[in-house]
C-alpha cells in the first residue's frame, strides 16, 4: 500500500492532510478542514497531473486512511483519524 515509488509522496499526503489549512491554499467551494482537499490542489502540491493525484488519493482512500466527500460534483479528502490510529495501533503491537 505504502511501499513502492511513490510511498514517500503517499506519506508527504498525509502528512499534509493532518493541518491542511498549513500546506494549501482556500478552496472556493469546500473547507479544507472540514470537507478535505481537492485532487487538483494535491496535484499543484505534488507537482504531477491531477490523475496521478486522484490514484494516490483512492488508495489512500480505499484502505482507509483518508475520507472522500462530494460537495457538488467534486470529491475532496480528508484524514480518516480514527482509521489512522487503528492501523498505528497494530504497527505498535508487531504487526
Amino acid at each position: 500500500m505504502l511501499k513502492g515509488s511513490f510511498s514517500g509522496q503517499r506519506l508527504d499526503i498525509l502528512e499534509w492532510l493532518r493541518e491542511p489549512a498549513s500546506h494549501f491554499p482556500p478552496q472556493r467551494r469546500a473547507d479544507l478542514v472540514q470537507d478535505g482537499v481537492s485532487p487538483e490542489a494535491l496535484a499543484v502540491k505534488l507537482g504531477v497531473s491531477r490523475a496521478v493525484a486522484r490514484t494516490h488519493l483512492g488508495l489512500l482512500a480505499g484502505v482507509g486512511l483518508l475520507r472522500a466527500k462530494k460537495v457538488g460534483r467534486r470529491t475532496y479528502y480528508r484524514r480518516d483519524e480514527y482509521r489512522i490510529a487503528e492501523v498505528g495501533h497494530y504497527f505498535e503491537k508487531g504487526w
